[in-house]
């Protein structure tokens, strides 16, 4: 089966890049600030899938930069739907839990109301109601913490500053769970073949890792699977100020997944080894 990849150095493109019959695209074949682009190349491939793991990441800089990312995280991932309307074939979009206002303890539904907190969050969900309209078959993955040996993420942050200081500051009242590019990848994947059998399957899902953990005690761990003698002093959110600001309750409620597609949440303590172990090789 050939699927279509939007992103080629992303931390989940990478991943997807692992499995036969991906075609992979980056920013040179595709610029998602040009959606057009990226229509007019689905139709060229005509790929059996289209997964879509490329986005605008930049957290802090959205704040200063909305529009772009909304043309990036919004049109692109809706020129790219109406696309795989025109020719039949299902689209796998990767969202993430910024859509929702970050309150409260409970897991997040995927039917719960959104209300992003900061210009990142709106540009993701800008894509989400791009890609419902287009009025196909499709799947929006809502996933956080993204994490694995590839690019700039939490884990090799911690283990650079863990080697070199006795101890660091992390905040400890943002709930939620880190989940492995790796996992997140196979899941796109078992999630687009399901859907050309069976395109009643489309809708919102959710994908995290479990336990749910705050970002000190996922830190805490890392060191401790590393055996690295740092310190993690926690802190709560209003000690460490961002331009944008961060959801306090990641948590997400995935049992629809498991339920519809047969997707279990992977054990981000087990991921997390497999990431270590990658990095030391």
């Amino acid at each position: 089966m050939s699927i279509l990849v939007f992103g080629a150095t992303g931390q989940v493109a990478r991943e997807l890049a692992r499995h036969e019959g991906v075609i992979s695209v980056g920013r040179e074949q595709a610029d998602l600030s040009d959606p057009g682009a990226c229509a007019a190349l689905i139709r060229e491939t005509a790929p059996e899938a289209v997964i879509n793991a490329a986005a605008y990441t930049a957290v802090d800089k959205a704040e200063t930069e909305e529009e772009l990312a909304t043309v990036i995280n919004g049109a692109a991932p809706g020129a790219m739907a109406a696309a795989c309307v025109q020719m039949g074939i299902p689209f796998v979009h990767i969202s993430t839990d910024y859509v929702f206002a970050g309150t409260g303890e409970a897991p997040w539904q995927t039917d719960d109301p959104v209300a992003p907190p900061n210009a990142y969050g709106r540009s993701k969900r800008a894509g989400e109601e791009a890609v419902i309209a287009a009025g196909g078959t499709y799947a929006i993955l809502r996933t956080s913490w993204v994490v694995s040996a590839h690019g700039n993420n939490f884990v090799k942050t911690m283990l650079r500053l863990g080697a070199a200081r006795a101890q660091v500051s992390v905040v400890a009242d943002q709930i939620g769970a880190p989940t492995p590019a790796r996992d997140i990848a196979e899941a796109c994947l078992k999630m687009a073949r399901q859907l050309v059998l069976e395109p009643k399957k489309s809708g919102i899902y959710h994908f995290q890792g479990a336990p749910y953990v705050s970002w000190a005690g996922f830190a805490a761990e890392i060191f401790a699977i590393s055996n690295l003698a740092c310190e993690v002093v926690e802190i709560p959110t209003t000690d460490y100020p961002t331009p944008a600001v961060r959801p306090l309750n990641s948590r997400l409620d995935c049992t629809t997944l498991e339920t519809v597609f047969g997707i279990p949440q992977p054990d981000w303590r087990r991921g997390l080894q497999d990431i270590l172990k990658e990095l030391a090789e």
